[in-house]
């Protein structure tokens, strides 16, 4: 009798074990699908309010990627001076569709100063993105109405900022901005998709577009 008490006492045990990892794994799951679900949710909520401004070098070389600098420099240049500034994300989305043919001749114009013939096209349409995180500014993964600018090929790396509602990110690691223009992208987002997008960090958003107009 001790043998099989012993043998259903062990066999509770592992019934016990084996019923606490299925709950915590259901757990886990539930978790992980409720933060899933809340990610998708936020990214479809900003992808209403955001317009991206990607840029997509010819090739991966040391050439290539300067001049997709370049380029990126002369449009956000053309965009600067020629984009009104106090419209909403549907007539700023008109209006880039409007001007992709001086967009491009901008993008050429900085090649050809550069001394290369490549062809440059612009649009602006649906992208997938992955989720990135520049500053203290977090972008879930998923599709954002965008500029994109292809240069040549468009095979190298890219580069990319948020073009409205104003903010820029020039690049991964140096960005700024003039006083009084840290509320302009929680002006179009409500307080949770804000603090969504936000988290502490020693960096500081660029306002690209409309810094010194």
């Amino acid at each position: 009798m001790n043998g099989i008490g012993r043998i259903v006492r062990y066999k509770n045990r592992v019934i016990l074990m084996f019923a606490l990892l299925t709950a915590a794994l259901v757990t886990c799951v539930a978790l992980w699908q409720g933060e899933a679900a809340a990610q998708a949710d936020m990214q479809g909520r900003l992808a209403e309010e955001i317009i991206r401004f990607h840029v997509i070098a010819n090739s991966d070389s040391e050439e290539d990627q300067s001049l997709k600098l370049k380029v990126r420099d002369e449009i956000a240049d053309y965009l600067k001076r020629e984009m009104p500034e106090c419209i909403n994300i549907e007539e700023t989305a008109m209006w880039l569709r409007e001007h992709t043919g001086e967009m491009e001749a901008a993008g050429r114009k900085a090649l050809k100063r550069a001394g290369v013939d490549q062809p440059v096209n612009a649009a602006v349409i649906s992208c997938w993105f992955e989720d990135r995180t520049y500053g203290s500014m977090y972008f879930p993964a998923g599709n954002y109405e965008t500029l994109r600018v292809e240069i040549g090929a468009a095979e190298g790396h890219n580069w990319w900022c948020v073009l409205y509602p104003g903010m820029c990110f020039r690049d991964a690691v140096n960005v700024v901005y003039p006083d009084g223009s840290s509320d302009k992208i929680g002006n179009v987002l409500t307080e949770k998709e804000y603090s969504g997008v936000t988290a502490t960090s020693d960096f500081k958003i660029g306002w690209y577009f409309w810094k010194g107009k």
